[in-house]
């Protein structure tokens, strides 16, 4: 069954076509990348699966629901969760609150006084669990401003599995880290998306080809090919619009 599935997408701005009938598939349990030259429409279409936008024409599926133009919160509590280019956190809570409420906004139900005592000692261990996977217990107890860098990047990893997702969007996670960093993050995703369903957009090439197990290359807000790692880089009409090019430049949107 596939994971998620995108029908004849179109988006415009103000009479500005960014994308133009994009179709695809992502199959359950699948790494798949998105990546292409600047202004190749990435970041439009992370935002149209995601509820961010709504397309100015097409369907977009989420385990064979539709989930077309719905809010941002609804697509998340259907199993979609994602991770955003620029840190997004609650920076003056601390790490273990931060996972905490990403994982009580999840549950989104009332409770009558027995069943949230229950619930609270749960949620505790789930967050606790949570930041065990991702090393960060030791930092339960700091604010997310106080963390380095790479560390909050762990921390929007946290939030988004804190929501027990089906499939987990990655928008450029590896920004800004260095290679070392790199190196160990990547791991970590690909632990941790173990039997989940991965959509990243990246524009560092080394992870790409190592992480995705099928990638779809854009240029000019139309898909240019879907393939396998060794499909994309054999294929002359990629090297031609984009790897050939410049593929150090490829963290354009």
């Amino acid at each position: 069954m596939s994971a998620l599935t995108l029908e004849h997408i179109y988006k415009d701005f103000s009479g500005l076509q960014v994308l133009t009938d994009i179709s695809l598939e992502v199959e359950e349990g699948e790494r798949h990348a998105i990546i292409g030259p600047n202004g190749a429409g990435k970041s439009t279409l992370f935002n149209l699966i995601t509820g961010q936008y709504k397309p100015s024409q097409g369907t977009i599926r989420l385990m064979g629901r539709d989930i077309t133009g719905r809010s941002v919160h609804k697509i998340a509590r259907m199993g979609l969760s994602r991770s955003f280019q620029v840190i997004n956190n609650f920076p003056k809570m601390t790490v273990f609150e931060n996972v905490q409420n990403a994982i009580v906004s999840r549950c989104n139900k009332r409770f009558n006084i027995a069943s949230f005592l229950d619930r609270s000692a749960k949620i505790h261990q789930h967050t606790e669990e949570i930041l065990h996977s991702v090393g960060m217990m030791e930092a339960k107890d700091m604010t997310a401003t106080e963390l380095s860098y790479g560390w909050q990047r762990k921390l929007e990893l946290a939030l988004a599995l804190a929501l027990d997702p089906v499939i987990v969007m990655l928008d450029e996670p590896m920004a800004g880290l260095d290679v070392e960093e790199t190196r160990g993050f990547m791991e970590l995703i690909r632990s941790l998306t173990h039997g989940k369903t991965l959509v990243v957009v990246e524009h560092d090439m080394d992870v790409v080809f190592s992480l995705a197990d099928r990638i779809t290359v854009l240029s000019y807000g139309g898909i240019l090919i879907t393939g396998s790692p060794e499909e994309v880089r054999a294929s002359e009409a990629v090297k031609n619009a984009y790897l050939g090019r410049n593929a150090g430049a490829a963290g354009g949107k």
